[in-house]
């Protein structure tokens, strides 16, 4: 006789409610999205640019979202972050994460969630020149928008992490931009692959089995004691990029006197830290609470909006 299989530990609400939507056709995000759009109305923040062109590809758009009316606006104007979404590189839709950019809109920044250009249409560095492209419009345009460009951070989910952590730590994108090295303040950065080569998964093989030099293309490789202070989010019990991920990140950066935070939340897998961003389950994690004290003090504003 074999084994009796081991009792299967629960699911949580979420993980079974985007099971749910999956079958029958719904985006997950979408879903998502629409319930926290319900939920409080965004807490007062506003999209106040949708679609706004920051290059000249179809996908180079980009979505403003300002904070609440009756936030004071800090002097310089709003401090900025630039969200990253997720999908492995090859899905995704700015209009998705309204929620993540009301969320940090809702506590005083000026949130902005661009598209980038998905596999296998490009594979790596593409994205990653998008990525640099949206922030330079960001550093050039965001005063007009009431944003503050020498108070930029990054925040992103998952690939979207990845793509703030290479910005974040390769200058070769910046200097390819011509930004200077210290455009980006900070980066709160969620359920990031950061150490990932050789690609054994399909997503990953696609965005970069392609690339003569694996090692090149992981934020491991350039980590670096100027690098801007990072907070790194993730679940321990994320199954698709593991929590060590995280964890040889920060022990890198740490060991060369960069500043950097981890945080690990038990029994959280690889979306929960992301909806938990969403009105519906911010209660679940403090992602939230943590990534805006930490990005509030690296742009040199007060832990709290209304201080």
């Amino acid at each position: 006789m074999g084994k009796r299989p081991g009792k299967s530990k629960p699911k949580s609400l979420p993980t079974r409610l985007a099971e749910v939507l999956e079958t029958r056709g719904w985006s997950p995000v979408t879903m998502l999205n629409r319930a926290d759009r319900l939920l409080g109305a965004r807490g007062g923040a506003r999209l106040v640019g949708g679609g706004v062109r920051y290059g000249s590809h179809d996908r180079h758009l980009l979505d403003i979202w300002a904070p609440p009316s009756k936030l004071a606006e800090p002097e310089g104007g709003w401090p900025v972050v630039v969200f990253f979404y997720g999908g492995g590189w090859h899905s995704g839709h700015r209009a998705d994460y309204g929620f993540a950019a009301a969320a940090f809109a809702e506590a005083g920044f000026l949130s902005i969630v661009p598209d980038y250009r998905l596999a296998p249409a490009v594979r790596y560095p593409g994205f990653l020149w998008d990525a640099a492209l949206a922030l330079r419009w960001v550093v050039k345009n965001i005063a007009g928008h009431g944003g503050n460009p020498d108070r930029i951070a990054l925040s992103g989910h998952s690939a979207g992490a990845y793509i703030g952590a290479m910005l974040a730590l390769d200058t070769r994108w910046l200097d390819g931009v011509h930004l200077p090295a210290d455009t980006i303040k900070g980066a709160a950065l969620i359920s990031g692959p950061y150490d990932f080569a050789p690609f054994r998964e399909y997503r990953g093989r696609a965005a970069f089995a392609h690339w003569p030099d694996p090692v090149e293309t992981q934020p491991i490789t350039h980590v670096r004691a100027d690098a801007p202070p990072i907070l790194l989010l993730h679940g321990q019990s994320d199954r698709l990029v593991y929590a060590k991920n995280s964890r040889v990140l920060a022990a890198r950066l740490e060991a060369l006197g960069a500043p950097v935070v981890l945080n690990i939340y038990p029994q959280a897998n690889h979306v929960d830290p992301l909806i938990a961003l969403s009105r519906p389950f911010r209660s679940r994690l403090p992602v939230l609470e943590d990534a805006v004290t930490f990005l509030r003090s690296a742009t040199a504003l007060p832990t709290s909006a209304s201080e």
